[in-house]
């Protein structure tokens, strides 16, 4: 797994690319902790390249939106692969996150465009 970083105006953008799975999923805990520990206001995760993804991506995704919510922060979920949408339908998430279309959409959600 692959994790980059980037700030986009006030848009904290988590860029994942590979397998989000069991033992990648640490990783990524830690990075979204480091945000949401700052309370950082929009979290934009883009998922488009990542192509498998287990229930630690779900678990690990669920703490991060508790704890943005908790401080009013919002988090979107971008560009979900087939594989990485079913995983949400599966659990029944799908609902529960917002989910974007891509980057760009997810941008504009955040700008209130």
């Amino acid at each position: 797994m692959k994790i980059q970083t980037d700030h986009q105006d006030d848009i904290s953008v988590v860029m994942l690319e590979g397998e989000l799975d069991f033992h990648s999923s640490p990783e990524l805990r830690a990075k979204l902790g480091e945000l949401t520990s700052k309370q950082t206001p929009k979290i934009l995760i883009d998922l488009s390249k990542v192509d498998y993804m287990d229930s630690s991506g779900i678990a690990t995704f669920v703490e991060a939106f508790q704890r943005t919510k908790r401080y009013s922060g919002r988090l979107i979920l971008a560009g979900l692969t087939a594989a990485v949408r079913g995983v949400f339908e599966i659990a029944k998430l799908e609902n529960i996150f917002e989910i974007a279309a891509d980057r760009g959409e997810a941008q504009s959600r955040f700008s209130g465009k």
